[in-house]
């Protein structure tokens, strides 16, 4: 018999009731277990205190106790670290609830490291109360105490994993009578109501005052809510805005009216977990997920995120995104839609997403915005404070986060602390040395080089050897660290700039956007801001002086630093030594001993220079790179001490004149390649010169760059038989080369781009038969090439883009067997139309003209 209506109705009743009960027990009991802890730091130092025995010191909780006292009493004690000791206080205090959570579940699990470096952090501690404000240990307990920071930052992210692991556990059980009570009720399917989106309400606010971002915030709203982007990258180098302009985009009424509460700003860490990312989401969107098992889980998990948030506008911001993270913005890069945005802000490029958003530094006007309101100057601040600001913000470079750091520590201070700062900042005095904050934000860009790239970090730090305000000749450091680091393909070291540019460390730009890289980038120049500069020369000068792996020397006149006068009989280890003049230099040098220097930079602006005479002594020299800063070529002097050097391999010289070289060359037997850039040349192997095969035997390299004087090649560099490369560039005056370079027997490559008034080729040219490249780009005046070119058997590559003056072509192209890359434009392409027949191999390359006019600035933005 079946039960009646109503007794089942009653039988149902009764079940659900007892149900209730034991579900209403087990919620209670549940709220108590992860009820959060709401104690003030007091009650809990109280509370440890009473409950942990301190003899043993070994525990966990221990360890923290006493970390969290040394904190509270040192900090008390000292100024000098302050700053630092407050940020471990407050990682400290966000680190007690989790603390807390975890004993309720009495696992120790993975804890035993966290202890031992706490022990050591509460040791380094009070090491920091004894540390005076001139002692040279103040970086290196700076240092230490962020790295602890960073350490228990470290140990919070881990706590709240294994927190949601174990509380999975014990929901187990509630899960189940849920279930129980959902089939009772008939109702096996959840619930649908519309969720409250809290996305907004975490965005967090900019500064108050900001300066510089409107038109940025402009140029950001038109590039990222075009249709067809759904991710962009807004980048630039630590301390420059990023995040504030972020901030300032999401307040904007604009961007509000587009995506009203679907804006979601998440800020990660240098190694993010997507597990926690995953789960924040949820929690501001007022939803709770099981904690995932594996990474596999928890992209299930943000897929159906974004399935549902994007059923209207909804935009992320992942803000602080560092190098290594590109497989996290893979997958939020996948879900695209027409009203899916996301934002990144990284010192990173990262191109693989698109062309990024550069951000760059304030201009004069808002830099001295900036810096009144960080001082907090009254609108009618004296005349003489006034001057001072515009000095200091001059020495800033635009640079927002310097500008803040300087006005803050100024802030409150007499006129006389002013004029003190200016005059040694003037000097030459690092503002990094005395703003940590500063120096922590940018060291933070190459540290995390350390490990990873640490070569990438020596390209960056070698930067530092030329002067500020100046471009960097790319063909410069590719000789440099070809010798430095073995990056022997000049390609190695271009990418390692790509690498630097990406990470806003540095800026490369071409003059010509070739889109056929032949490995030779003499119109690549290499800008860098200054306070990125002034972080590696800081970085640079960090080991004691006889240590160092490179030497940064600038002289002002003729006062060397204090440094250099008292160490001139003391051996240095320097791999690299820049020494930098001004125009007052009076080529007085100090005697140095650098038995173990590979690489000499000499910067200088005097119409005559003398080669130092320690560099006689430098029996490891192997790189030469001497550059001159003033209007005119200048005379270069002693070249003769370059005769001793056995080891020399390359020679870079910048507006130099070379015929006072040529009169006193010596012998260089291990000389490879030359390099003269905008040199006076033209009569650089006249009668009574040296032989040029006599002085360099060895030589396989010639560059002759931008040498506008330069009327016919010397017929005695026909000599170097040698010579594997001879590369003559933007010489617009070349009218002729001799016929003899037919002599050149060695010859592999031969580029004359930009040779305008070259008229032609010599007929000897068919005698090169180890010839593989050859380039007559932009040769604006050849009229024909030589009847017999068909003759260089072992052609591989040719370059003939703009030779408009080109008629037709030889027969004996058709010889060409080895040709493979041709490249024109669209005028000369035509000329190979009735060859193309038969010649099956070759690729016809048709190239646009663009030209790239930036580098012509001298000064980076």
């Amino acid at each position: 018999m079946f039960p009646r209506h109503g007794e089942l109705q009653k039988q149902k009743s009764g079940v659900r009731s007892s149900f209730l009960c034991i579900f209403v027990i087990i919620w209670l009991q549940f709220l108590e277990l992860v009820q959060p802890y709401t104690g003030n730091c007091v009650c809990f130092s109280q509370s440890v205190n009473q409950k942990v025995d301190l003899v043993g010191g070994g525990t966990f909780r221990a360890a923290f106790q006493m970390l969290f006292d040394a904190v509270i009493a040192v900090k008390k004690e000292t100024t000098m670290f302050k700053s630092l000791l407050g940020d471990i206080k407050s990682t400290l205090e966000s680190l007690q609830p989790v603390i807390k959570e975890r004993e309720k579940y009495k696992s120790k699990e993975g804890l035993g490291n966290f202890t031992t470096q706490m022990e050591e952090g509460v040791k380094l501690v009070y090491k920091c109360s004894k540390v005076g404000v001139w002692s040279c240990r103040k970086y290196r307990y700076t240092r230490k105490l962020d790295e602890l920071d960073k350490c228990l930052q470290r140990l919070v992210e881990v706590l709240k994993v294994q927190c949601i692991r174990d509380a999975k556990e014990t929901l187990v059980s509630l899960r189940n009578i849920e279930t129980v009570l959902h089939r009772i009720e008939g109702n096996l399917v959840m619930q649908n109501q519309p969720e409250k989106i809290n996305g907004w309400s975490s965005v967090p606010e900019p500064p108050p005052v900001t300066v510089g971002l409107d038109v940025p915030l402009k140029e950001l709203k038109i590039k990222l809510l075009k249709d067809d982007v759904s991710m962009l990258v807004l980048t630039a180098a630590g301390g420059c805005g990023k995040t504030t302009l972020a901030k300032k985009f999401c307040q904007d009424q604009e961007v509000r009216d587009k995506f009203k509460n679907n804006i979601f700003f998440v800020t990660l860490s240098k190694k993010p977990n997507l597990d926690l990312i995953v789960h924040e989401l949820y929690q501001r969107k007022g939803s709770q997920v099981p904690a995932f098992e594996n990474e596999v889980i928890a992209v299930y998990w943000l897929q159906q995120f974004l399935k549902e948030t994007s059923q209207n506008p909804v935009l992320f911001v992942l803000d602080d995104v560092w190098s290594g993270s590109e497989s996290l913005l893979e997958k939020f890069d996948e879900f695209k839609m027409t009203n899916y945005k996301v934002l990144v802000t990284s010192r990173f490029a990262f191109p693989r997403f698109g062309s990024p958003y550069h951000l760059e530094s304030l201009n004069d006007e808002d830099a001295m915005a900036l810096f009144h309101h960080s001082a907090s100057l009254e609108d009618k601040s004296s005349y003489a404070r006034e001057d001072l600001s515009r000095k200091i913000v001059e020495l800033c470079k635009g640079f927002p986060l310097a500008i803040t750091a300087v006005g803050r520590s100024l802030r409150g201070q007499p006129i006389e602390i002013w004029r003190k700062r200016v005059m040694e900042w003037s000097k030459g005095s690092s503002i990094l040395a005395s703003n940590n904050d500063l120096l922590a934000c940018l060291k933070s860009s190459i540290d995390a080089l350390d490990k990873e790239k640490p070569t990438l970090k020596e390209c960056f730090l070698d930067l530092c050897s030329f002067p500020k305000d100046q471009r960097i000749s790319a063909a410069t450091l590719i000789d440099m660290w070809a010798e430095l680091y073995g990056l022997d393909e000049p390609s190695l070291s271009i990418a390692n700039l790509y690498e630097l540019t990406t990470q806003s460390l540095a800026n490369l730009i071409a003059a010509r956007n070739e889109r056929e890289a032949d490995g030779y980038y003499t119109e690549h120049f290499v800008t860098q801001h200054d306070m990125l500069r002034e972080l590696a020369i800081h970085q640079a000068s960090q080991d004691p002086i006889g240590k160092r792996k490179r030497l940064i020397i600038d002289i002002r006149g003729d006062n060397l630093p204090n440094w250099l006068t008292e160490a001139k009989h003391q051996l240095m280890q320097a791999r690299l030594l820049s020494i930098s003049t001004d125009g007052a230099f009076s080529n007085k040098w100090p005697n140095m001993q650098l038995p173990k220097a590979e690489v000499l930079v000499l910067n200088f602006e005097t119409k005559s220079y003398n080669l130092p005479e320690f560099v006689k002594k430098m029996d490891k020299l192997k790189v030469l790179i001497v550059t001159n800063f003033s209007f005119l070529p200048a005379e270069l002097n002693n070249f003769q001490l370059l005769g001793s050097s056995s080891n020399l391999k390359r020679i870079r010289l910048e507006h130099i004149s070379i015929p006072s070289i040529s009169k006193n060359l010596k012998q260089l037997q291990s000389v490879q390649k030359i390099s003269l850039f905008m040199c006076s040349i033209g009569q650089a192997f006249s009668k009574g010169s040296i032989n040029i095969l006599d002085a360099l035997p060895n030589l396989g390299e010639m560059h002759i760059d931008y040498c506008h004087d330069l009327v016919e090649l010397p017929v005695e560099v026909c000599d170097l038989i040698r010579l594997k490369k001879l590369s003559i560039t933007n010489c617009h005056n070349l009218s002729a080369l001799p016929e003899k370079i037919g002599k050149l027997l060695s010859l592999e490559v031969l580029r004359l781009r930009s040779c305008t008034d070259l008229l032609e080729l010599p007929s000897s040219i068919r005698n090169l038969k180890k010839l593989n490249f050859l380039d007559i780009s932009y040769c604006f005046s050849i009229k024909q090439l030589p009847e017999h070119i068909g003759e260089i058997c072992s052609l591989k590559k040719l370059n003939m883009r703009q030779c408009s003056r080109l008629q037709d072509l030889p027969a004996s192209v058709l010889d060409l067997e080895q040709l493979k890359n041709v490249i024109c434009d669209e005028e000369t392409e035509i000329l190979w139309e009735p060859f193309l027949p038969l010649l099956k191999n070759i690729h016809i390359k048709v190239l646009k003209e663009d030209i790239n006019l930036n580098w012509l600035h001298k000064h980076p933005s």
